[in-house]
C-alpha cells in the first residue's frame, strides 16, 4: 500500500523504492560511495558543522527569549519561534545543502526532497504557530488583570483552532507537493467548515464579543457602566456573557454580543464630573446683594478644591430670582464627588444665611379690592387685636 501512495504521488519515487530495483539501486550506491568516499566524508564533515551551528543557534535563540525582560516583545517572539525549530528539520536542511557536493545519486536525491517538503512544510506550520500565537498573548498582555480567567480560556481555544487551520493546510499541502488530487479534500473541508461556523454561529459571536471587550477594553471588571436604563458594576466577563451587579443588588446577565450592540457608558473612567445647581432667592432680595450671588458661589467651589465653570442670573421664575452654578469635581470616585457636592450644597446654604440671603419657595399672595376697584389690605396697616368676649 506505501508504494502505491508512492506511485500516486511520485511515480519516479516510486521506481526507485520498488523492491525489484532496490538490488540494482543498492548497487549503484556502493558503487558511487566507493568512488566518492572522499566528497561523501567532506560532505558529512560539512553537514555536521551545518546541522551543530543551526543547533546552537537555536539555543541561543531559546536563551535569547527566556532571558527578555518583555517576554511579550516582537524579539522574544522571534526568538521563541525559532527555538521551535525540530532536530529533523535541521538535520534535512545540513543534508539538502551538502548533497550537490557528493554527486548523490537521483534516486537518494529524491528521496531527500521528499523528506525535506515535508519537513520544511510542517516547520513552517509550526512557526507560523509560534508567531500568531505570540503576537495574540502580546495583545493579550495589555489586558491582564481583567478577565484573566475568560482571557486563558479563550487563549487556549484559539491555539486549538489555530493549530488545526494551519495543520490542516500543512497537509493539504504536502499532499498537493506530492501530486495528490485535494480537489474534492479542500471542497468537503469548506462544505464542513460553513455547517460548524453555522451551527456555532451564536456560539463564536459571543465569544468574538467576550475577546473585543478584552482587548478592545470599552469596560473592565470593577467599572461601572450603563446602558439603556441599566446602571451596574462589571463583575465578571465570560465566553458567553457579562455578569453585572446593579444599583439595587440584583445580578443582570447579558450575552456579550448584546451587551456590544448597545450605547454603553463608562462612569468609572470619567475625568470629571459637572454638577449644577439651581438656586432661587426671593424677590425682595436688594439688588446689590443679587449681583454678589456669583461671585459669592465662585469662592465656595474654589474653597472646596472643585473647578468653577459658571455661574450667574437665569430667569424671573414664578416666584423667585434664578441664579445657577456649575462646577467640575475631578475624580472618578462617585462616593468622592457625592461627598463633595454634599459639602459644597450646606456651604451655600450657610453663607446665604450668613449674608441675610433668603432661599424663595413657591408662595401666592392675594391682593382685596373694594367695589371701587381700590386696592384694600386684608388687615389694617397697624396690626390689630381680637378682643375677648
Amino acid at each position: 500500500m506505501q508504494f502505491h501512495f508512492l506511485a500516486a504521488a511520485d511515480p519516479g519515487l516510486s521506481d526507485a523504492l520498488d523492491p525489484d530495483v532496490l538490488a540494482r539501486m543498492w548497487g549503484k550506491i556502493e558503487s558511487w560511495f566507493y568512488q566518492h568516499y572522499s566528497e561523501i566524508l567532506i560532505a558529512f564533515l560539512i553537514g555536521s558543522a551545518i546541522y551543530l551551528a543551526l543547533r546552537f543557534l537555536r539555543v541561543r535563540a531559546r536563551t535569547f527569549a527566556e532571558t527578555r525582560a518583555d517576554c511579550h516583545s516582537f524579539p522574544a517572539i522571534v526568538g521563541r519561534t525559532l527555538s521551535k525549530t525540530g532536530a529533523f528539520f535541521l538535520l534535512l536542511v545540513s543534508i539538502r545543502l551538502v548533497t550537490r557536493f557528493a554527486a548523490t545519486p537521483e534516486a537518494i536525491e529524491r528521496v531527500i526532497t521528499f523528506l525535506f517538503t515535508i519537513a520544511a512544510v510542517i516547520q513552517s506550520a509550526i512557526w507560523l504557530r509560534e508567531i500568531a500565537i505570540g503576537l495574540l498573548e502580546r495583545r493579550a498582555s495589555d489586558s491582564a488583570g481583567q478577565g484573566s480567567e475568560t482571557l486563558g480560556n479563550a487563549l487556549a481555544l484559539i491555539r486549538i483552532l489555530i493549530t488545526i487551520a494551519l495543520f490542516t493546510v500543512a497537509a493539504m499541502v504536502i499532499l498537493d507537493n506530492l501530486g495528490v488530487n485535494i480537489t474534492g479534500l479542500v471542497a468537503g473541508l469548506g462544505i464542513g467548515g460553513i455547517a460548524v461556523g453555522l451551527a456555532a454561529q451564536g456560539i463564536f459571536s459571543d465569544l468574538f464579543a467576550a475577546l473585543s471587550i478584552i482587548f478592545d477594553k470599552p469596560f473592565k471588571r470593577g467599572e461601572f457602566i450603563g446602558y439603556d436604563d441599566t446602571i451596574a458594576k462589571v463583575e465578571k466577563i465570560g465566553l458567553k456573557s457579562t455578569r453585572l451587579r446593579s444599583l439595587t443588588g440584583e445580578e443582570v446577565i447579558i450575552s456579550n454580543t448584546n451587551l456590544l450592540d448597545k450605547e454603553i457608558v463608562n462612569y468609572t473612567r470619567l475625568e470629571r464630573r459637572r454638577t449644577r445647581f439651581a438656586i432661587g432667592v426671593v424677590y425682595q432680595t436688594p439688588p446689590d446683594q443679587a449681583r454678589q450671588i456669583p461671585g459669592m458661589l465662585r469662592m465656595i467651589v474654589e474653597d472646596h478644591g472643585a473647578e468653577f465653570v459658571r455661574s450667574g442670573f437665569v430667569g424671573f421664575g414664578s416666584s423667585s430670582i434664578d441664579f445657577e452654578i456649575e462646577f467640575d469635581i475631578h475624580n472618578p470616585d462617585y462616593e468622592f464627588v457625592y461627598n463633595k457636592r454634599h459639602a459644597i450644597g450646606l456651604e451655600i446654604l450657610q453663607r446665604f444665611n450668613e449674608k441675610g440671603l433668603e432661599f424663595a419657595y413657591p408662595t401666592q399672595t392675594t391682593f382685596t379690592a373694594a367695589p371701587d376697584g381700590k386696592m384694600v389690605m386684608p388687615y389694617p396697616k397697624d396690626g390689630f387685636t381680637v378682643k375677648p368676649e
